[in-house]
């Protein structure tokens, strides 16, 4: 296919799978289950962190972190104080109950100082969103870099492509006009945004002409962003849609 080909292609594949029929089998579900603002960021932010392996998995883990906190996320998070052993367990994969009391903590503390979308201003010294992640990582971790937890927090400065968090802002600031991202955040445009870059999209774009490099990491993700944005200048992360959907339903 020729660049206006690939285009059209990509265009028709990320407007059939931008579609709320989809939500059912997607982790995204578990956010869309609220309505305020603030619950909805908390629960996608935490939804997003876990957000690897198989997604019913997912789905129930952040079921079973939504009823940990009483189905109240941010009264939960502005009055937490510690996490109950027992009937507060908790393990999805590598993360467990201490990273998510450090996240509740964490999140207490953001909370009471300005907001999330606050902690993903923009950063004096890197620009774009690797220096809104690195200010959001900064937030989070307050000085601390605790191992086990630190690792549930992407960081691009050592060239991670940080999947989950560029996942966790499509949600928060594409439009919501259908039905699936919410357009919370106004303070960050969708022409901003970096793909949610994993093996499967990685693997889809090679193929298709969009990617040369072999490694899923920020250098691939600057990649392909250039080619994405080649089609959609304004919103390049739509395609999204199109690179996961081609994998996860058509077997691409």
């Amino acid at each position: 296919m020729n660049h206006e080909e690939l285009k059209d292609f990509l265009d028709f594949k990320a407007a059939q799978y931008e579609n709320p029929q989809f939500l059912s089998s997607d982790p995204i579900q578990i956010p869309h289950r609220y309505s305020k603002k603030e619950d909805i960021e908390i629960m996608a932010l935490l939804t997003a962190t876990i957000a690897w392996g198989n997604r019913s998995s997912i789905i129930k883990s952040s079921s079973r972190i939504a009823e940990i906190m009483g189905d109240s996320p941010h009264d939960y998070v502005l009055n937490f104080a510690d996490l109950r052993s027992g009937k507060s367990r908790f393990v999805h994969r590598t993360f467990n109950e201490d990273d998510l009391k450090f996240f509740f903590n964490a999140l207490n503390r953001i909370y009471h100082t300005g907001g999330l979308e606050m902690a993903f201003q923009t950063h004096q010294e890197i620009t774009g969103i690797k220096g809104r992640i690195m200010n959001f990582r900064a937030h989070m971790l307050n000085g601390q870099e605790i191992s086990r937890t630190s690792k549930h927090l992407s960081d691009p400065s050592k060239n991670s492509a940080a999947k989950r968090l560029n996942m966790f802002l499509r949600w928060m600031v594409r439009p919501s006009a259908k039905g699936v991202d919410f357009g919370l955040w106004k303070s960050i445009q969708p022409s901003e945004l970096y793909l949610p870059l994993d093996v499967h999209t990685g693997n889809n774009a090679r193929k298709l002409g969009l990617l040369t490099r072999k490694q899923d990491d920020w250098k691939a993700l600057e990649e392909i962003m250039t080619s994405l944005r080649s089609f959609d200048s304004v919103d390049p992360v739509k395609y999204d849609f199109a690179l996961f959907g081609l994998g996860a339903f058509e077997k691409f």
